[in-house]
């Protein structure tokens, strides 16, 4: 019931710079919106651990034309290589260039070449929300819904779900899916019976 439930999850807001909840992340983001906008900046390397925003950032910043390789401690050699090449063609062509990855550049047994490129110009880590700061971004996803969710559902959800933002998020969604088919108001007693139904 869940499973069919998840995919009739609406279109997701627009990332936005305006709805990522920074937590202890200021600094850096301040500095990506200087990033997007200074064009003396050309290179952004952002590392985090997966889950801390780092495809947020990444959607704000593809919309500014600015092209962006993720991830990039999953490429293979000759995808190192690849990358390599592109920061040498876009330092010459004065372009930009955001990548991210999951740990700072000389720590993901990277090409020595590429994790010096890494390291030339602007490098931030974005840090994890704090579970208060999960609870935030929760109600501030059921307010643009404009579900009558109470802190209640969400301090069920963090103390019996996994913490992962994008799994609650889910959750939420297919709560509020489920409470309209049903005709019944969001409560915890609901979202048991739709977690029971997905065991």
């Amino acid at each position: 019931m869940m499973d069919q439930l998840l995919l009739d999850i609406q279109t997701p807001t627009v990332k936005s710079l305006e709805n990522f909840i920074i937590g202890d992340n200021a600094e850096a983001i301040s500095i990506i919106k200087k990033f997007i906008l200074d064009k003396n900046l050309q290179f952004f390397y952002l590392w985090g651990v997966e889950g801390s925003g780092k495809s947020h950032l990444s959607n704000v910043v593809k919309r500014s034309n600015i092209f962006v390789i993720e991830d990039i401690e999953t490429k293979n050699n000759i995808e190192q290589v690849e990358a390599f090449n592109i920061f040498n063609d876009y330092k010459e062509n004065g372009k930009k260039l955001f990548i991210t990855g999951a740990n700072s550049p000389n720590n993901m047994g990277l090409r020595s070449d590429l994790a010096s490129r890494l390291s030339w110009d602007l490098v931030y880590q974005i840090k994890p929300l704090s579970d208060s700061e999960k609870k935030l971004a929760l109600l501030n996803h059921s307010k643009q819904k404009g579900m009558s969710c109470n802190e209640n559902i969400i301090e069920y959800c963090m103390k019996h779900l996994q913490r992962d933002l994008h799994y609650l998020i889910a959750i939420i969604d297919a709560l509020d899916n489920w409470s309209l088919k049903m005709k019944k108001p969001i409560t915890i007693p609901l979202l048991k019976k739709l977690l029971e139904n997905n065991e």
